[in-house]
């Protein structure tokens, strides 16, 4: 194929809420581009961007996926991403890589959750969105208010910059085309056909008036903040159409206008508009702001995330005069390729077979097949120049977030930070054939996906697997099965109890036994009190005299350590107490560490009777987003969850409530949050602080465990 310079380049995010036809339309863009000789549907699995075996079965979109189209001269990369508010941070990995975002809205629904979300993503990595209303040809588009009243919306949530630059034709016969109100023109399309349009300069009598007005809205706010427009604006009373062109490609890189389309990805209408639209009004990658990136001396260094923080940066423009440099966005493990790299040049031109250093691992790898990816198809490229996206196979070192370029010149990009899992299972290997699969399957599977968690909680000696929500990590299982053939039983985790103290108390510990020969004797005399939350654990000695020599002070400590370990209540380790020991007695035969440390344990034990011991549970500090709607009947979940709310912020039309509540309660929220809010909630949660258990809960605890029987002798 054509190989292609920075500034013939588009590259774009396609974003939106689940459902919304994201990779329906991709699959359009490529049939309209004739880059498809038919158009993929994700209903078959022919889609060029849903290749992924989980997501064809659950028919949604879970990762980003990449394709391209060839039109008119310029290269279009497209990338794919998840429209399920658990698999966000996908979408928001998308804007690294990309100099527009293209916003699918649901013509029938209208601006949903993930779409706020994806908005404020693209406006935080200040990349230019151009709004696409897609499925127009749905019965119900424009919702119950029409098509005004569509528009109405968006321009209330995101700003009288948000303007039609289209105005779709519908009549008894539904969608059929689009007035362009750059140049005034009409484009009429069969449903169903190539996507291609034919234009007639002939706008319908219904809409003239309309798309007059809405053409000399957007010339006047096109004008705003340019003097010289503006007095041409005045002077005239328009602008020329190749000035106002230009001023409309600045202002929406400048992110001062977002335009507003409308389009049918299943019926293939008006899309070869929109790719005229990408090659003319969509920055390409050299037009963008130069990257930031961490100076050579922090990669040099090697220095960790906080260090590298406080040094500083430097600046790599996208062109071809930089030195080479590439930074991977993703990871894909193909069953027959292997590992595929997926990668931005952020500079300098990327050659086939080159030798490049990885700055990040301080290694090389040479990089055959160079290529750029049709979904799962790799074409093969002799050289990619800055600002492109491509792919490449079977690196040996190389993960998502690597730096890669010339040797001498290195530099680090960093990708936006990922949230923490919201969801965690306990995993257990069917066979112990599984079980040997498990740990290197996983690993590969945390190649591809940074969200994944596998970890043992030491706590609970469980194997723990923490994801993005339940059907992320049900996804995780499929693939351990599907892929690796290792298959694995999912439980809810156990919760880590603690055990504490609430009096202060003072017991005693003597451990005497007579056998044939030398006897053992210890005795020792301990107080125990309280400390602080999350204080942990502390020993003193305030023996005098010699009561206890001072050698056999330690296994006292260690008697106390290992009955604490084992728990008092329930078999919960014991935190949160210090512990004294401040009188006994020894014999000169027959005391030695072994008896100490079976008197610590029993001192230790004496003293749980009477020190008033309680649980503590982990509480969680929990942040919950979801529309407005929902606010109220979220908040009374939580209370009834034992919950209590910190605070509540509101963003645009979506609520954000802070709360702390016990781990115990949130093991499934996932799950209920779902429900609860139709798909449109989502929450983080992390630990935050140990706190007591209410009696009646306790008891319940209390009764379903096992009390710890303390071991007299080893």
């Amino acid at each position: 194929m054509k190989t292609y310079q920075g500034s013939e380049i588009r590259n774009v995010a396609v974003m939106g809420h689940a459902h919304s036809g994201k990779t329906t339309f991709i699959a359009a863009l490529l049939h309209a581009a004739k880059m498809t000789p038919t158009q993929g549907r994700v209903a078959d699995g022919t889609a060029v961007t849903a290749y992924d075996e989980e997501e064809i079965a659950r028919g949604a979109t879970m990762q980003n996926a990449v394709a391209f189209a060839e039109w008119q001269g310029v290269k279009i990369n497209l990338v794919d991403t998840p429209g399920f508010h658990m698999f966000s941070h996908e979408a928001r990995a998308a804007l690294l890589p990309v100099e527009a975002a293209v916003v699918l809205v649901n013509a029938q629904n209208g601006v949903e959750a993930v779409t706020e979300r994806v908005w404020r993503y693209a406006e935080e990595a200040n990349v230019p969105r151009v709004v696409v209303v897609n499925q127009m040809d749905h019965p119900k588009a424009g919702g119950g208010g029409g098509l005004s009243a569509l528009i109405d919306d968006l321009v209330d949530r995101w700003g009288r910059n948000c303007v039609p630059v289209q105005l779709p034709i519908s009549g008894a016969d539904g969608f059929h085309g689009v007035v362009d109100l750059v140049t005034m023109e009409a484009f009429y399309y069969t449903p169903g056909g190539d996507g291609r349009g034919k234009v007639t300069g002939e706008i319908p009598a219904g809409l003239a008036a309309d798309a007059k007005a809405r053409h000399e809205a957007l010339v006047e706010l096109v004008a705003e903040g340019k003097d010289e427009l503006m007095e041409e604006y005045f002077e005239k009373g328009t602008i020329p159409e190749d000035h106002l062109i230009a001023a409309l490609h600045e202002a929406i890189r400048e992110d001062r206008i977002f335009p507003v389309l409308f389009s049918s990805g299943l019926a293939n209408m008006a899309l070869d508009h929109l790719l005229d639209f990408i090659k003319v009004y969509c920055p390409s990658p050299v037009e963008r702001a130069p990257f930031t990136v961490r100076s050579p001396t922090a990669v040099a260094a090697g220095a960790d995330d906080d260090e590298a923080a406080d040094m500083p940066t430097v600046l790599r423009k996208v062109a071809d005069s930089e030195p080479a440099a590439m930074v991977v966005f993703k990871t894909m493990t193909d069953p027959f390729s292997g590992r595929i790299t997926f990668f931005k040049v952020i500079s300098g031109v990327i050659k086939n077979d080159a030798t490049v250093e990885n700055y990040t691992r301080r290694g090389q790898e040479r990089l055959s097949h160079l290529s750029v990816m049709q979904g799962r198809k790799a074409v093969e490229v002799p050289e990619l120049h800055a600002g492109d996206l491509g792919a490449v196979a079977k690196l040996r070192e190389t993960l998502t977030g690597d730096t890669l370029g010339a040797k001498g010149a290195e530099i680090q990009v960093d990708l936006y930070p990922l949230p923490e899992p919201a969801m965690t299972y306990a995993i257990e290997p069917k066979s112990r054939a599984d079980e040997d699969k498990l740990a290197p399957a996983i690993h590969k599977l945390m190649e591809e996906d940074l969200l994944i968690r596998f970890f043992r909680d030491p706590a609970t000696n469980e194997f723990l697997i923490a994801g993005a929500g339940q059907p992320h990590i049900e996804a995780i299982v499929s693939r351990l099965k599907k892929r690796y053939h290792a298959e694995v039983t999912l439980k809810a985790p156990k919760v880590p109890y603690r055990e504490t103290i609430r009096a202060k108390v003072e017991a005693p510990g003597r451990h005497k036994k007579q056998t044939g020969g030398h006897g053992q004797f210890g005795d020792c005399k301990i107080r125990m009190e309280p400390m602080p939350r999350g204080a942990g654990f502390e020993f003193a000695s305030e023996v005098f005299g010699g009561a206890i020599p001072r050698n056999f002070i330690p296994a006292i400590e260690k008697g106390i350590v290992e009955s604490a370990a084992r728990g008092y209540l329930a078999g919960f380790p014991v935190v949160d107490f210090k512990a004294v020991v401040y009188d006994g007695s020894y014999h000169d035969v027959d005391s030695n560490e072994m008896s100490f440390k079976m008197a610590g344990r029993l001192a230790f034990r004496k003293a749980m009777e009477s020190a008033k011991p309680c649980l503590l549970e982990p509480i969680m500090k929990v942040e919950i987003e979801a529309p407005d709607e929902f606010a109220g009947s979220l908040m009374g979940d939580l209370n009834s969850r034992r919950g209590r709310v910190a605070g509540m912020e509101s963003k645009g039309r979506t609520t954000v409530i802070n709360a702390q509540v016990p781990m115990a309660e949130m093991l499934t929220y996932g799950t209920i949050l779902t429900s609860m809010t139709q798909g449109k909630g989502s929450y983080r949660m992390e630990m935050d602080h140990y706190d007591i258990v209410p009696q009646l809960v306790a008891d319940k605890i209390l009764a379903n465990a096992k009390r710890p029987v303390e071991e007299e002798e080893e």
